[in-house]
C-alpha cells in the first residue's frame, strides 16, 4: 500500500518556499562576497559569526535534543559549548567552499608544511591499486566535502553519493559547484542505488555519507539507542563483496586539517559466507559513533537520528501538538 503523503496548508508551503529562497539567496550571496576577501580572515570571520548566530536557528533545538540523548552525562553548559562548536564548524565548512582551490595544499613529502596532513597513505595507495569495485564511507564530521579532492590527489577516481540540501534553490547551485570541484557525483534520490551499482559493475569506486536517518532501514544501536540507518552501503558491499574503507576529516588547531583513510574493514559474514549487510551497517555505525565521541563539536547534530512519529511532522504541527498536550 502506497504511503500517504503529508498534505500541508497552502500558506505553509508558500512560507516555506519563501524562506528557502531567502536562505539560498543569502547563503550564495555571502559565498560570492567572501571570494573577494583573503581566505583565512574570511573563513575565521564566517566561523565566528556562525558560532554566534547559528544558536538562533530553530533547528538548533533539534541538535540540542540530540545531544541530550547522546550524552545524558553532560551538563547543560557542555551541551551549549558543543552546539557553538558545531555551528563554528559549519560556518568554516560553508566558507571553505569559496576557497577550495586555494586552501587545499597537500605536501606529501613535507606534510608539516601544508594546511592538510594525510593519515593512512598506504591505505590510499592500496585502494588506488585495487583492481575492482570498492567503497569508502564517511560522516558529516570536520569538512567532509574535501575527501573527494583528497582522493584525487592520489589519482583515485571516486564517485560520491551527494545528499542535496533540503532547500531546493540551494541544492541546484551547490550540485553545479560540486560537480566542478569534486568530480563525479550522484544525488541521493530515486535511482541513486542503481547509478552506484552501475559504477561498481564497471570496477569503479564509490563514496557514501553513512550517518543519515532512513525510515525503512535496518535498526542499529547509535549512542545506546535504536535508530534506523541507511542500508545502501551494506547492500552494495554484499552484492559486490568488495573492500570497505572508513574515511574522515578532522579539524586541527591553527586552521589545519587531518584527512584519514583508515584500514580496510574485516566484513561480517552470515552462515552462507555472504557479507552480512545489517551487521556491517551496525559495524560502520559504531565506527562513526567513535569519531563523533572523539570530536562531538565537529559533527552535524542537526539531523534527527532518533526520530519518533511526532518528529516526522513539520515543526509548526509539533508545536501545536505539544501545546495541546500541555493544556490537557
Amino acid at each position: 500500500m502506497a504511503k500517504k503523503r503529508t498534505q500541508y496548508p497552502k500558506w505553509y508551503v508558500w512560507l516555506r518556499n519563501a524562506r528557502d529562497w531567502s536562505i539560498a539567496a543569502l547563503a550564495l550571496g555571502s559565498i560570492r562576497l567572501i571570494k573577494f576577501l583573503p581566505a583565512d580572515p574570511a573563513i575565521h570571520a564566517t566561523a565566528r559569526l556562525a558560532r554566534i548566530f547559528g544558536m538562533w536557528f530553530p533547528r538548533t533545538e533539534d541538535a540540542r535534543d540530540n545531544l541530550r540523548q547522546a550524552f545524558p552525562e553532560k551538563s547543560p553548559d557542555e551541551i551549549e559549548e558543543i552546539l557553538r562548536d558545531m555551528w563554528e564548524n559549519l560556518g568554516r565548512t560553508g566558507a571553505e567552499y569559496a576557497f577550495l582551490d586555494k586552501i587545499f595544499d597537500v605536501d606529501l613529502d613535507h606534510p608539516e608544511r601544508g594546511r592538510f596532513e594525510i593519515s593512512g597513505i598506504p591505505n590510499f595507495e592500496e585502494l588506488r591499486d585495487h583492481d575492482g569495485p570498492a567503497i569508502c564511507f564517511t560522516a558529516h564530521t570536520g569538512n567532509w566535502e574535501v575527501l573527494p579532492i583528497a582522493a584525487a590527489a592520489f589519482d583515485l577516481n571516486i564517485t560520491a553519493l551527494f545528499r542535496p540540501p533540503n532547500n531546493p534553490y540551494l541544492a541546484r547551485k551547490l550540485l553545479k559547484a560540486r560537480k566542478t570541484a569534486m568530480g563525479h557525483l550522484v544525488p541521493s534520490r530515486a535511482g541513486a542505488a542503481w547509478a552506484l551499482s552501475g559504477v561498481m559493475d564497471e570496477g569503479g569506486k564509490v563514496g557514501l555519507l553513512a550517518d543519515q536517518h532512513y525510515n525503512r532501514g535496518p535498526m542499529v544501536t547509535f549512542f545506546g539507542r535504536e535508530a534506523p540507518a541507511n542500508p545502501l552501503l551494506g547492500k552494495l558491499a554484499r552484492n559486490f563483496d568488495c573492500p570497505v574503507y572508513p574515511a574522515r576529516t578532522i579539524r586541527l588547531p591553527n586552521g589545519r586539517y587531518r584527512i584519514e583513510l583508515q584500514d580496510r574493514l574485516e566484513l561480517p559474514r552470515d552462515a552462507r559466507g555472504r557479507v552480512d549487510a545489517d551487521a556491517l551497517t551496525q559495524q560502520i555505525t559504531a565506527i562513526m559513533e567513535g569519531w563523533i565521541r572523539e570530536h562531538p563539536g565537529q559533527w552535524l547534530w542537526l539531523h534527527r537520528r532518533w526520530r519518533g512519529q511526532t518528529q516526522r511532522l513539520p515543526r509548526w504541527q509539533r508545536k501545536k501538538l505539544h501545546a495541546g498536550r500541555s493544556q490537557s
